[in-house]
């Protein structure tokens, strides 16, 4: 007898499925996350090269309990790349990027978040840390659920060649992350205990 097929999850399902998943993340980092794991990032991202050089880079100004990733933006930009971070411009827009370094001058948005006030340029990145909750071998990684990291990279590589690497703790790995057909996965995995290239 053939096997039975099985339907995939619909988007009802993979939503109720990610808001789960969230949650529980969200405890398990508050728990779990080492302040101290910066600098081991900065390393595990090193491996990911050689970057093209002078490309330029985004992070994102870390919140506790998020991974530290100004490490990794530091030695980013003693190599000369320009660094940069993102900026919300509005609900279901893609991010966009301004240039930021120690001392650029700094605006919080509504939750509190760091990003680079409207004098510092903006950036185009072609290596991007992307922060994540959880994630898969796949690439597939869960955000906070705003989208704004899926819309990005669609629009960001609909123009072009992007690496895209999702930054978080070891312990944030799981089986399997729900997926949706607008998810864009990271092209690279990186955390305190190593790297590597997913797709």
């Amino acid at each position: 007898m053939p096997s039975a097929t099985v339907a995939p999850p619909t988007l009802p399902d993979t939503v109720e499925a990610k808001r789960r998943l969230r949650a529980e993340a969200i405890e398990r980092r508050k728990r779990l996350a080492d302040p101290s794991a910066g600098p081991k990032l900065a390393q595990s991202v090193r491996r990911l090269g050689p970057f093209r050089a002078g490309a330029a880079v985004s992070g994102f100004y870390p919140m506790p309990p998020e991974i530290d990733v100004l490490p990794t933006l530091a030695w980013f930009a003693g190599r000369g790349h320009k660094v940069a971070l993102p900026v919300v411009v509005g609900r279901k827009q893609p991010l966009i990027f301004r240039a930021w370094s120690p001392g650029t001058p700094i605006e919080r948005g509504g939750l509190g978040i760091p990003f680079p006030s409207a004098e510092s340029p903006e950036i185009v990145p072609e290596i991007l840390m992307v922060p994540l909750l959880a994630f898969d071998r796949r690439g597939f990684r869960l955000g906070y659920g705003g989208g704004y990291y899926d819309r990005t990279l669609a629009d960001l590589r609909a123009r072009g060649p992007v690496l895209a690497i999702g930054v978080g703790f070891a312990f944030q790995e799981v089986e399997a992350v729900p997926d949706a057909p607008d998810d864009q996965p990271v092209d690279a995995i990186a955390t305190e205990s190593g790297a590597e290239r997913v797709r």
